[in-house]
């Protein structure tokens, strides 16, 4: 589109059943907010819209396990994540809640209007059930192994430890998450959205959208030229907690969480803006952008686009630059295991130290591929880079300032090649930035940003202004104005990335924030102008602090390992086992499953024949390493198509603690299609 009249920005509603940790921030929360800062910085018109998500299983099974009512959880939870966002600096126009009428209404309304064009399909079902719990199961309260990575907690929803979108109907040996009893199939009755019926329609949009990244774009055409294609979609669910749905005959049914949350970007629109709201939501000037996580680019790229193509009067995202997942220590973040670092703690634990972690969070942000946060490299960042190289610089100028010229910034002459180079850089710098920040090349822009400290401190390194003052004061003068100008440039093109440091900056400078593009007009602070002496802008993190923090990890790590190994599943019969055939297998060739980042396919020789299999293993296993691999295989499994490949058996593997994967093999080599007992 071309450029549009306003931007409406959304951030993925945090589930309000725990705080918000750092990966959550990298993954959403933290590019959002530098994006709409840049925006209103270039005076655009934008909303930015956020909230708590406050229906659905994962906040009764938290209810449930803290004995209390899902709607104490939800204020709890609400409560905690509002304060941290905005003490971290998040800058929502509005953080909202599922829960409030507002919402209810539109999201009733949503549905109704859906429902009356004729667009859900009314389908009895069998569904699972929980004779122990006498209820249905929604689709977080069936665990079971994931058919693609086996994983053996996989939700009925969702694997978290791959990332793939299932159905419950797809999980291996299903378990009822509230009792742990085998659930049965009882009969009823749902609507469904056939997005079988609006798949050439999403693809066409989904290709008409232009500079997505690959990964957001190759997992939707993944879903969409999968050999199964599009299915109809269940939009309610036997629950008490949650939205009802608003016809007869629906007594016991509330809307599914994923048609009435995304909703609730609507909703908090309509709370914030009143009668205006209309235009931020079906005006074709408005760019419509959702930042998300990866495990969410189904939901905000496929379903959510479908509900509004069926509505009929709304806009359709423009760009959904989804991140992926930031790892802690070198494992996967687990908020079931207290495998990380919240915001609420860290806030406590390093006060007015927001902008140590936005600047890491920012430079380590898991763009294309996932990344590792790690406490030591905090601790570098901030007291290599942070430290040594900006708040070095920027305290260098203002004590140099103050000893010389009493804080009142000199008069430049006589410019050199190097001053004029140096200016021009800062003149260049708000383009190059912003570009970047356009394309929502976060790092890059920080890069960049940071680049501006870089040549500040070297300047000064190589100009050596305390060794001119004496025998050439005009040129002290003109450096110490130069190097001002930098200041100036780095209050102010910081603002999104860091921006209490910048205002702080600004204070010292008595500036105030100026407009994105007036920063390449040259000159920012005119000589004359009296500074502030200032303080330091960052502080040294010790070791003993960084210390401090692994140790809230270790106690973790020893309960990991105590309740790592999986409860025994039900007992079964020797014939049951007997029904099973595992043979050993040389795998001859390995390949990667195209649009994955998950699968590989291998051919593998059990002797008898050459078998294709599908593995979800390609993060673990580079394709090249495997090839001679002795593996077991489970060869009477029957076939099943995963992205397309038609995958003939599974190979056993063995998980430990860490999540490592190793092939479960015989130990000394036997010939291929040998019986495993």
């Amino acid at each position: 589109m071309s450029e549009p009249k306003r931007y409406t920005v959304t951030a993925a509603l945090p589930y309000a059943n725990g705080p918000v940790h750092i990966g959550h921030l990298a993954g959403c929360y933290l590019p959002a907010d530098i994006y709409v800062r840049y925006l209103r910085q270039k005076g655009k018109d934008v909303k930015f819209i956020c909230g708590s998500d406050e229906h659905g299983v994962a906040v009764i099974m938290k209810a449930k396990a803290e004995g209390v009512s899902p709607q104490e959880i939800v204020d709890k939870y609400n409560g905690i994540m509002s304060e941290a966002f905005n003490e971290f600096g998040i800058s929502f126009d509005i953080y909202s809640r599922t829960s409030k009428k507002i919402h209810h209404d539109t999201a009733s309304d949503f549905f109704l209007k859906l429902y009356n064009k004729g667009c859900f399909t009314e389908k009895e079902t069998e569904q699972y059930y929980d004779q122990e719990a006498d209820q249905f199961l929604a689709d977080r309260y069936i665990m079971g192994e994931c058919p693609n990575c086996h994983f053996p907690d996989a939700y009925g929803d969702q694997c978290e430890n791959c990332g793939t979108s299932l159905s419950a109907d797809e999980l291996i040996n299903p378990r009822s998450a509230l009792s742990g009893a085998k659930p049965i199939k009882k009969k009823t009755t749902h609507w469904f959205l056939p997005l079988d019926h609006l798949s050439d329609k999403i693809k066409d949009y989904i290709q008409s959208r232009k500079g997505w990244k690959p990964s957001v774009y190759g997992q939707c055409m993944s879903w969409l030229d999968d050999g199964a294609g599009l299915q109809a979609r269940s939009m309610t669910r036997d629950l008490d907690w949650g939205i009802s749905v608003p016809i007869e005959g629906a007594d016991g049914k509330v809307l599914y969480v994923w048609f009435d949350a995304p909703i609730g970007y609507i909703s908090a629109s309509k709370e914030l803006l009143g009668n205006e709201w209309e235009k931020y939501w079906k005006d074709e000037d408005t760019s419509l952008v959702h930042f998300i996580g990866k495990d969410n680019i189904v939901f905000h790229c496929i379903i959510f686009p479908a509900m509004l193509m069926e509505h009929g009067e709304f806009i359709l995202p423009e760009h959904v630059p989804a991140n992926e997942f930031l790892n802690l220590e070198g494992k996967k973040i687990s908020t079931s295991r207290n495998w990380a670092v919240w915001l609420h703690e860290y806030l406590q634990d390093f006060p007015n130290n927001q902008d140590a972690l936005r600047y890491v969070l920012c430079a380590t942000a898991p763009e294309t591929k996932d990344n590792d946060f790690t406490w030591k490299d905090f601790q570098t960042r901030n007291n290599s880079e942070l430290v040594a190289i900006y708040g070095n610089f920027v305290n260098r100028v203002l004590v140099l300032m103050q000893k010389y010229y009493k804080g009142i910034i000199p008069k430049a002459s006589n410019l050199t090649d190097t001053d004029k180079e140096l200016l021009n850089s800062l003149k260049e710098a708000s383009n190059s930035i912003g570009e970047s920040l356009e394309k929502y090349k976060f790092r890059d822009a920080l890069s960049k940003y940071m680049g501006l400290a870089r040549m500040g401190n070297k300047y000064l390194a190589d100009e050596e202004p305390w060794k001119k003052f004496k025998v050439d004061p005009e040129r002290t003068e003109t450096i110490l104005y130069v190097a001002t100008q930098v200041c100036a440039m780095l209050s102010q093109l910081g603002e999104p990335f860091m921006p209490f440091t910048s205002e702080k900056l600004r204070s010292f400078l008595k500036m105030d924030l100026m407009p994105w593009d007036a920063t390449s007009k040259g000159e920012l602070i005119a000589a004359g102008t009296e500074i502030e002496k200032g303080s330091l802008l960052f502080g040294i993190v010790e070791d003993e602090v960084v210390e401090k923090q692994l140790e809230k990890l270790k106690p973790q790590e020893k309960v990991e390992e105590k309740v790592f190994a999986n409860p025994l599943k039900e007992e079964i019969g020797f014939e049951d086992f007997m029904k099973m055939d595992i043979r050993t297998g040389t795998i001859l060739a390995a390949e990667p499953v195209k649009k994955t980042d998950k699968l590989l396919k291998l051919t593998v020789d059990i002797g008898l024949e050459k078998r294709t299999i599908v593995s979800g293993i390609a993060e673990q296993f580079k394709p090249e390493d495997l090839i001679g691999k002795q593996v077991s295989v489970l060869a009477n499994l029957a076939p099943k198509k995963l992205r397309g490949v038609e995958s003939k058996g599974m190979i056993l593997m063995a998980e430990d603690a860490d999540g490592k994967l190793t092939f479960a093999a015989p130990v000394d080599n036997v010939g291929d299609g040998s019986v495993v007992r």
